[in-house]
């Protein structure tokens, strides 16, 4: 695993969405790192007795992006990846899912965040039933803490496969 050179550093300075959507692009990009150069069956291996796997982590993350911007700040009527009845579908991979068609699913909901993002501004209160009373600001600054502390479930689990740690 490299030092992860490849992410986006933030800015110094900056305007508040800019610098902490910075921020955010920064915490998703370690998260793809994390998953570099790991074998398709150890992303889908479970380290934790809940069922946690580094894929599985990263199609839940995919899941938090689009219940956070899309339906959540932008109002859109979208699926949320999960029910009432199977609440943690979305950190499940299935039999017929690819590494491929996750990760491109998490590269396609954060640019759907990114765009929703271009168009608000930080006090701008979100449409959504599930975002009521929530800013864009709030939301982004949630969104840098709910990657980050995945990234550091990722760590760990990429520790216990193959030794490698980083940021």
């Amino acid at each position: 695993m490299d030092k992860g050179e490849h992410r986006p550093e933030p800015p110094k300075a900056g305007p508040p969405v800019e610098m902490v959507e910075a921020f955010l692009d920064f915490q998703r990009a370690t998260l793809l790192w994390k998953l570099d150069g790991v074998s398709d069956e150890e992303l889908r291996r479970p380290r934790t007795s809940s069922g946690m796997s580094l894929l599985g982590m990263l199609k839940h993350s995919a899941y938090v992006e689009r219940g956070w911007f899309q339906i959540a700040f932008a109002g859109r009527d979208e699926e949320p990846g999960y029910s009432a009845d199977d609440p943690d579908a979305d950190w499940r991979i299935e039999p017929h899912e690819t590494t491929a068609a996750i990760v491109a699913l998490y590269h396609a909901e954060c640019e759907k965040s990114r765009q929703i993002v271009a168009l608000a501004a930080w006090d701008d209160v979100a449409k959504g039933e599930r975002g009521r009373g929530f800013t864009l600001g709030w939301i982004l600054t949630h969104m840098v803490e709910e990657v980050a502390r995945h990234n550091g479930h990722a760590d760990i689990f990429r520790e216990l496969i193959d030794g490698k740690t980083g940021e």
